[in-house]
């Protein structure tokens, strides 16, 4: 069995619905995993700001309005009385639980719960279509089955359990459609798995069915060799390695949620990466598989923040960098790239939530130097180091200021930290040198 996951683009309109429907109408059984229609969550995260600054009027105006679309959406999308009532009535009982939201007080849970209803409103209006076009399928309620444990990690064993309960007591069916992105904590309340969660979901379901293949359906073909966003003419890559996409989707590249490729790894579970709109194109297949030396990809990652630790105290010392690590560990903060010198360390985190208490905590051994609007620009390939061109990364960006350089860490990837403003002029020339074969 497959698993297809669809994004909020995909099920943004009336004309993408329908394309979703064709694409997964092939007679052969599936799960399919929806994001709420773009936009959705968006505007249920304004909302339960709405709420956390007390402004509730303002709150209701945007459920409404919010409320509207669904109608409009459902009118033009359910032609049949009967279902168009029934997911009418649906919607409204959401839309009317969220103006109850507006009278509490604000908390985590609360904003969870609320931005949780943009999957089970697609989800449970997708169902219905696909019983009016004659189209058999279930609902899978995704927070039945989908939990995250203490650490957040999704916990496989009780996912793989509850999914089966899940399957079973919805029946035969062809197609058993489920929400991306939501789930329980360890608590059992509503959490999610972050933004991009989707693509999670729909491998961590993949993992636990050890499913043919999941694949991931978007609104661009496949990962590109570049960000499209800032540089033109990029391409789609047709292959990647699990390392490979994984380095991408953490350093930048939004087709992909960072944890996406982790669950079906192991067990060499490939993954596609597919346009709703162009469905005949190739795509991205992502698996165990490594093909063509040297770089094949480049992604930006922003909102950094560079980090110098100098002390006297690290030369011939050890222990001073155990000591460095546990103030980042007691204040959850992950760092991206490191450099060492003798007497000093410079690292990249990307969460600023607890800077001010580990700069604190940092003053207290070393002396501290702070660069912020940086971005990580991200190199991937098979045996990247160790290509015999690698070396022109170093010609191409002589006019670049690089603050940082992470080379050998990983044969896959080269990590190169500049000042934000730099970031669109070092992607384009990278591009151009490397992609668009122009000589040195």
């Amino acid at each position: 069995m497959k698993v297809l996951k669809f994004g909020g683009t995909s099920v943004g309109s009336i004309e993408n619905i329908k394309n979703v429907k064709d694409i997964i109408n092939d007679g052969h059984k599936k799960i399919v995993v929806l994001s709420a229609m773009s936009g959705t969550t968006n505007k249920l995260v304004a909302i339960a700001n709405n709420i956390s600054n007390k402004e509730p009027n303002e709150a209701v105006d945007k459920i409404n309005k919010l409320h509207e679309i669904y109608t409009i959406t459902i009118d033009t999308l359910l032609t049949n009385k009967d279902l168009n009532k029934e997911v009418k009535d649906y919607v409204s009982s959401v839309f009317n639980f969220l103006v109850t939201c507006t009278y509490k007080a604000f908390s985590i849970d609360l904003e969870n719960n609320i931005v949780a209803q943009g999957e089970l409103l697609s989800t449970y209006m997708f169902n219905r279509f696909l019983q009016q076009e004659s189209i058999s399928s279930a609902l899978l309620p995704a927070l039945s089955f989908m939990k995250i444990d203490k650490d957040k990690e999704p916990d496989i064993s009780y996912i793989k359990k509850h999914f089966e309960v899940a399957i079973n007591a919805a029946g035969n069916s062809e197609i058993y459609i489920t929400q991306g992105f939501i789930c329980l904590d360890d608590k059992d309340e509503v959490s999610n798995l972050q933004r991009g969660g989707s693509d999670y979901t729909a491998t961590i379901i993949g993992a636990a069915i050890k499913a043919k293949e999941v694949q991931i359906w978007t609104d661009i073909d496949g990962m590109h060799n570049n960000d499209p966003r800032y540089v033109e003419n990029t391409k789609p890559i047709s292959n990647l390695s699990f390392d490979e996409a994984a380095e991408l989707a953490y350093f930048g590249a939004k087709i992909l949620h960072p944890q996406t490729v982790t669950p079906v790894r192991a067990d060499n579970i490939p993954v596609r990466l597919k346009n709703t709109m162009n469905p005949e194109a190739h795509g991205t297949l992502i698996s165990n598989i490594t093909s063509e030396k040297g770089i094949k990809a480049i992604a930006a990652k922003d909102n950094i923040i560079a980090i110098k630790i100098k002390s006297a105290r690290m030369l011939q010392a050890h222990g001073f960098l155990k000591k460095v690590f546990e103030i980042f560990e007691t204040y959850k903060t992950s760092i991206d790239m490191i450099t060492t010198s003798e007497v000093a360390v410079s690292l990249t985190i990307d969460d600023d939530r607890n800077l001010e208490k580990i700069i604190e905590e940092l003053e207290k051994i070393a002396t501290i130097e702070i660069d912020t609007n940086q971005s990580i620009i991200c190199l991937v390939g098979h045996s990247v180091v160790n290509h015999q061109d690698t070396y022109k990364l170093f010609q191409i960006l002589q006019d670049v200021k690089i603050r940082m350089i992470s080379y050998g860490g990983s044969k896959n990837n080269i990590s190169l930290l500049v000042d934000t403003k730099d970031k669109i002029d070092s992607l384009q020339k990278l591009n151009d040198y490397l992609f668009e074969l122009v000589t040195l």
